[in-house]
């Protein structure tokens, strides 16, 4: 009897993993560093080295439920873990924009060869490189191989506005607009020719990644993704949020509260621009007592949450309906790992609740049984101290896609240098130049007052 309980319980934690009915053949190296290459299945691709998905994820004891974990990412002190330090780079777009691209290892410390490969992420919803998800797996994938980690390099995009990244437009971000990453890899592919992309996405930066990915499709510049907490159908979850007492007047008015903060912190920003939109708009948000998250975006994202066209949208459903993921999955045409916790609370609606036919050949689908928002957390070292067990399949998976993969790289669109700005031949109307390198970023400076990990 005690066999069969350990049995139950061993097979009630493990993750459900999910393929096309025809998974994808991809080319691998038969060992590290050999020039004899193969094909395998997607399937067997992950199964053979991301074996962390078949191994039970057991929620930390006094973390049982998704809402636990969930708050725990708030609350949590991650300050003295995973430290990473960063070189950042401001990117200034033709509209005007400004993204913030955050280098890691710092250039002083950098000593990797030119084709090591780079981790491109993109944070949630109010993030940024300092959030502690995004240093729990930059700090082990940067550090050298000698001490243990993958050795290499990482860039973090911070969204317009994000984590000091000054407002020099009035145009937001949104979960749908993908021109930002877009004008980013064409940077970051030029500064690194040699070295194959990776992305990795949490929660809405997930969501762009995935539509960025799909929109691509074989002429994408990263070789391959993983996403986290991804919130798929923007309009299901978001009813889901606001029709459930709880979930809205916890989570959605939460996730608004520090979408409010951020852009007050940019009035004096967007007081350049008072006859934009988006500048009244970010007003007219400003006199709403405690609005929730389709409050905002109903106020701002729908006007300013990207270029125009499309915005403005109608309404925030319109802009949900639009900016949402999961109808595009069956586009993307790199191997893609997506993971979700099963008592997610933001997240509830997901893709394969329509099955696998929702799924592109070229994506697994890994649902957890617990882990909340972004938090996966399990017993650590000491009770106070749980880590984060998401970390080791997608340090597997980095490794697999980095080290194993070989990717098809000849379908990209070549990078061209016009009147100063970086264009990708065939497209005039995105581009980006370097404004501003060199500022040292540590920690969690600046960004007192903000909900972290949401």
């Amino acid at each position: 009897m005690g066999s069969l309980f350990s049995f139950l319980t061993v097979t009630y934690y493990l993750p459900k993993l999910f393929f096309a009915e025809a998974p994808a053949a991809v080319t691998v190296r038969r060992s590290l560093g050999s020039k004899e290459l193969e094909q395998v299945s997607l399937r067997s691709f992950v199964q053979s080295r991301c074996t962390s998905l078949l191994q039970p994820f057991r929620p930390a004891w006094w973390l049982p439920t998704g809402h636990l974990q969930t708050a725990y990412c708030v609350v949590g002190d991650f300050s003295q873990i995973d430290k990473v330090e960063y070189d950042r780079t401001l990117l200034r777009t033709l509209d005007g924009g400004t993204i913030g691209l955050d280098f890691t290892p710092p250039t002083a410390e950098d000593t990797y060869p030119p084709d090591t490969p780079v981790i491109v992420v993109l944070h949630g919803l109010t993030g940024g490189s300092h959030e502690s998800y995004v240093r729990s797996i930059l700090a082990p994938a940067c550090t050298p191989v000698e001490k243990g980690g993958l050795g290499y390099r990482a860039v973090v995009m911070n969204f317009r506005g994000c984590a000091g990244v000054p407002m020099t437009s009035p145009q937001l971000y949104s979960g749908g607009h993908t021109d930002d990453i877009r004008v980013s890899l064409m940077y970051i592919a030029k500064k690194y020719p040699q070295a194959p992309l990776h992305g990795i996405g949490f929660s809405l930066g997930a969501n762009v990644l995935t539509r960025y990915l799909a929109q691509e499709g074989e002429h994408s510049r990263l070789s391959s993704g993983c996403v986290l907490g991804c919130p798929w159908n923007l309009l299901a979850n978001s009813n889901e949020l606001e029709n459930r007492w709880l979930l809205r007047e916890v989570y959605s008015r939460a996730m608004a509260q520090n979408l409010t903060r951020l852009l007050q912190r940019h009035v004096t920003d967007l007081s350049k621009f008072p006859d934009s939109d988006f500048a009244k708009a970010a007003q007219t948000l400003f006199t709403l007592k405690k609005p929730t998250l389709m409050e905002f975006d109903n106020t701002a994202t729908r006007v300013g949450g990207g270029s125009s066209p499309p915005f403005p949208f109608d309404s925030a459903h319109d802009y949900y309906v639009w900016a949402s993921s999961h109808d595009l999955l069956p586009d993307v045409r790199v191997p893609l790992l997506a993971m979700n916790a099963d008592d997610d609370p933001i997240v509830q609606k997901l893709p394969i609740d329509e099955g696998v036919k929702a799924l592109s050949p070229w994506v697994v689908f890994a649902l957890t049984n617990g882990g909340g928002h972004l938090g996966w957390f399990e017993r650590g070292s000491r009770w106070h101290h749980p880590k984060r067990w998401v970390s080791k399949p997608v340090l597997e998976w980095m490794r697999a896609v980095g080290r194993d993969f070989v990717p098809d790289t000849g379908k990209t669109k070549p990078i061209n240098e016009v009147d100063g700005f970086l264009k990708e031949e065939g497209r005039d109307d995105i581009g980006c130049k370097e404004v501003e390198h060199g500022e040292h970023i540590i920690g969690v400076e600046g960004e007192e007052g903000m909900l972290a990990g949401l």
